[in-house]
């Protein structure tokens, strides 16, 4: 746990992208599995513990200390497990030989009742330094926030293993903590694990800002033009049964768009923007963002939120036609499967993002000036011959933004 809650208060007292990956790489290499897997768990939030909740710190708190001398200390310092680790008072110094490990913590909370586990806490909140209690206390209750991302965490991950980082984005979702097989394979004593994952994320390359270098570079005949609708970047995988929507990060939202994952009857892997709108005869009428916050960040949407704030999806590519991989194909190819595809989806839930016609550079700058609606963003402008195999000096893809030339 000491180590545990060191690499916890550097990350947080670390600002800098590159400086937390490298606090991350460093605690890679030097701690053992499992404990490495577990602290990799617990930053991405893939660390389940059900056991001790919130309020059975507070009741066990309350047994130490007055209840009203605590919710004046709590009240002033804003986060339970800080406040905790503040005011808990133990018997005797730490006992350097009685602290547990980060792997003793969690098998042990795993094989434990509710009325035990809370008995554990207590006892190892003795055993540690106020350091140590708080990072304990985050890990219980999964309330870590230190600036790293799960996709950065990733990103330590693949320099950690001198691999590329869409290597663990698409191995990442068929493999549980404490991630011991893909330890070994960065550490190259083992093969590439296998993944065991149905509809996995396939990472792809991002837009990039347009800048005035390249203003000149930009032709009808080189880049197809699209809008860049108000919402978020989404991937759908529907695989074997198993239908995701992920993030553009890869993380797995399918819990709070249910309607969306629903209406995935079909095999493939589709790229879009999540918006809510609502087909209304031979159109579609979208939201603001601020409606598609509605049903953000929920762990269950209620039949009312469903109603009221319909999800959709307008798409702009397609990775896997059925079974077949065509990230290797163009733009342009890759285009036309997706007319073709989306036309056999639910047009309630689905539709396709709409090419724009340009002849100059200066009609993208008035378009992009004056878009036709209040919930586009912008422009994308695409390379006619771009796969998503490749990363390339010319990038592929580039946004014009509505109040700047950059996004």
């Amino acid at each position: 746990m000491k180590e545990f809650a060191a690499l916890l208060d550097r990350l947080v007292l670390t600002p800098q992208r590159n400086g937390k990956i490298t606090l991350l790489v460093d605690y890679f290499r030097q701690t053992p599995d499992p404990d490495r897997g577990l602290a990799l768990a617990a930053i991405t939030r893939d660390l389940d513990i059900a056991n001790v909740k919130p309020a059975m710190l507070r009741a066990l708190v309350a047994e130490k200390m007055d209840e009203q001398l605590f919710a004046y200390s709590y009240d002033y310092v804003g986060d339970l497990a800080e406040t905790i680790s503040l005011v808990w008072q133990t018997e005797e110094a730490p006992r350097v030989n009685a602290i547990p490990t980060l792997g003793d913590v969690v098998a042990s909370l795993a094989r434990a009742s509710r009325s035990d586990a809370i008995r554990l806490v207590e006892k190892w909140l003795d055993q540690l330094d106020a350091s140590a209690r708080y990072a304990l206390l985050k890990l219980v209750t999964g309330g870590l926030r230190i600036g790293v991302s799960a996709r950065l965490a990733k990103q330590a991950l693949a320099d950690f293993g001198k691999v590329d980082v869409t290597e663990i984005e698409e191995l990442w979702h068929g493999l549980k903590p404490p991630y011991e097989t893909l330890f070994a394979w960065l550490e190259g004593k083992t093969e590439k694990p296998a993944s065991l994952a149905a509809a996995p994320f396939r990472p792809v390359m991002l837009s990039t800002p347009l800048e005035e270098a390249d203003y000149p570079k930009i032709t009808a005949e080189l880049y197809a033009a699209e809008w860049k609708w108000d919402g978020i970047r989404v991937q759908l995988t529907s695989e074997a049964g198993q239908h995701r929507i992920y993030s553009r990060t890869g993380d797995d939202i399918s819990h709070a768009f249910p309607d969306i994952a629903d209406a995935m009857d079909f095999e493939g892997t589709l790229d879009g923007e999540l918006l809510v709108a609502r087909s209304v005869t031979d159109a579609v009428e979208i939201g603001a963002f601020g409606d598609l916050q509605q049903r953000l960040n929920r762990k269950t949407v209620s039949a009312k939120q469903l109603e009221s704030h319909p999800a959709f999806v307008r798409l702009y590519d397609l990775l896997f036609d059925g079974t077949e991989d065509i990230r290797a194909l163009t733009f342009a190819e890759r285009r036309l499967k997706l007319e073709s595809f989306v036309s056999k989806l639910d047009p309630a839930r689905f539709d396709l993002s709409p090419l724009v016609p340009y002849t100059s550079f200066d009609d993208l700058i008035e378009l992009r000036t004056n878009p036709p609606h209040p919930v586009i963003e912008g422009l994308m402008l695409k390379r006619r011959d771009s796969d998503l195999c490749v990363r390339t000096t010319e990038r592929p893809v580039v946004q014009m933004e509505t109040r700047s030339l950059h996004y």
